[in-house]
């Protein structure tokens, strides 16, 4: 990701957004895109902290300045924000810090609309800061285009691929575009530039009216019909005819009977009777299985290996998560192993999906499996040999949500190549298979 700095940016969060922006690095190796910092998207030239052109959709990136730091946040999107419990009060009595923030960014958002192609997303991030350790946010938030997160390289890595999914990349030509748009005093950048990072070149368009000149074989003539022949008479000689010497009647033999056949016929039933038989207890050999049908989230294919559901829960965890299920058992748990194909390249997707009798134990379970080295849930694929090639979840991509009494975490890496926790390939694997269905 290149960032391009323009006007002073107006929180105090800004230099940590900067700093988590710039730490993603130039080019696609971990994220791409273009971060305008500082810009002035509206008329009224209000300054806002960043806005990222990705390949894959557009990020709003605005800033919200909290009075104190704070271990946990309670950010709902609507309602009163609570920072370790204590309510947050502006000093405008207002009980949303994020509320004239988020009127700001559906401004920036309707402008943008005009100007990009409709496929493209548009998310918005509200940089939370000076520090805090932990943001809740509500499931049902999670699921819209608005992510509250303090702003570090993983937090702002997750946020642009969850909200910059287009399944398409953005056009050079469009992504110059936009950014000047955006910022006209910024530097053009060059097409080199922008396909480094990641930004697609359309093909060239083709002239229907364009004309072709197709070059025909000559045309040989054709030879002469040979002149006609007259008729010959052809005279056939008929045969002599003379008599034939009378034949013999043929003798008659006696009959003989065969007194075979009747034991060679009850032979013949008994054999088929026993195939029969043989036949009605095996049923033959059983039809082979059709093929799963792939299922498509996010613009990535998703191809069942192996489902099955459960009820012990902490006998196929690991570690920390195995500990947490012991103390709090769960009611049901669905697994699921998925093959992705990501940008053309395999991926194993591990699923596992735990209920609880109520949300205090599936916080508690998911809080544990948040925690880095906190254990994990097994694959099933891998316990039941369903795998074509056995992949290995070190160094996985990890991705969580958590809805009511209702825990997923899931697990992503490459069949081929190393895995990284924060590859942006990898981390749209698990978020796409946090959403599979699993039967």
């Amino acid at each position: 990701m290149r960032v391009v700095r323009l006007a002073r940016q107006p929180s105090l969060v800004a230099e940590d957004i900067r700093a988590a922006l710039a730490s993603l690095g130039k080019g696609t190796a971990v994220a791409g895109g273009i971060a305008l910092a500082g810009v002035r998207p509206l008329p009224t030239g209000r300054v806002a902290d960043a806005v990222v052109v990705l390949p894959r959709g557009v990020l709003i990136v605005l800033g919200v300045d909290l009075p104190d730091p704070a271990m946990k946040l309670e950010a709902p999107l609507t309602g009163a924000w609570k920072a370790d419990g204590w309510p947050l009060v502006a000093q405008d009595k207002t009980v949303n810090p994020a509320a004239a923030k988020l009127a700001f960014a559906d401004s920036i958002t309707q402008r943008l609309r005009a100007k990009m192609p409709e496929t493209m997303p548009v998310g918005t991030v509200l940089a939370v800061g000076p520090f805090v350790d932990e943001v809740d946010q509500p499931p049902a938030d999670m699921a819209g285009h608005v992510r509250v997160v303090f702003p570090t390289a993983k937090s702002m890595l997750a946020a642009s691929v969850s909200l910059a999914s287009a399944r398409k990349p953005c056009t050079v030509e469009h992504a110059r575009a936009l950014i000047k748009s955006l910022a006209p005093e910024a530097p053009e950048l060059s097409e080199e530039t922008l396909t480094g990072e990641g930004f697609g070149v359309a093909p060239p368009e083709e002239d229907p009216l364009s004309a072709v000149t197709i070059k025909m074989p000559p045309v040989r003539p054709a030879p002469p019909a040979p002149p006609k022949l007259p008729p010959i008479e052809v005279t056939t000689p008929m045969p002599r005819v003379t008599d034939a010497a009378p034949v013999p009647p043929p003798s008659r033999k006696p009959a003989r009977t065969v007194r075979w056949l009747p034991m060679a016929a009850i032979g013949l039933l008994g054999i088929l009777l026993v195939t029969a038989i043989v036949l009605a207890t095996t049923g033959g050999d059983e039809p082979e299985a059709s093929p799963p049908t792939p299922q498509y989230v996010n613009g990535i294919q998703l191809l069942e290996r192996d489902s099955g559901s459960g009820t012990d829960c902490a006998a196929h965890a690991i570690g920390d998560v195995q500990a947490s299920l012991q103390k709090t058992p769960c009611v049901t748990m669905r697994r699921g192993s998925f093959e992705a194909t990501v940008d053309g390249k395999p991926a194993a997707v591990s699923v596992s999906v735990l209920s609880f009798p109520d949300s205090a134990s599936a916080a508690a379970v998911k809080k544990v499996a948040d925690e880095p080295g906190g254990g994990r849930m097994s694959d099933l694929a891998t316990e039941t040999g369903k795998w074509q090639r056995t992949p290995s979840f070190d160094g996985a991509a990890y991705f969580s949500t958590a809805g009511g009494t209702t825990v997923v975490l899931v697990l992503a890496s490459w069949f081929d190549d190393a895995s990284v926790s924060v590859d942006p390939g990898l981390v749209r694997a698990a978020q796409a298979g946090a959403t599979a269905r699993i039967p």
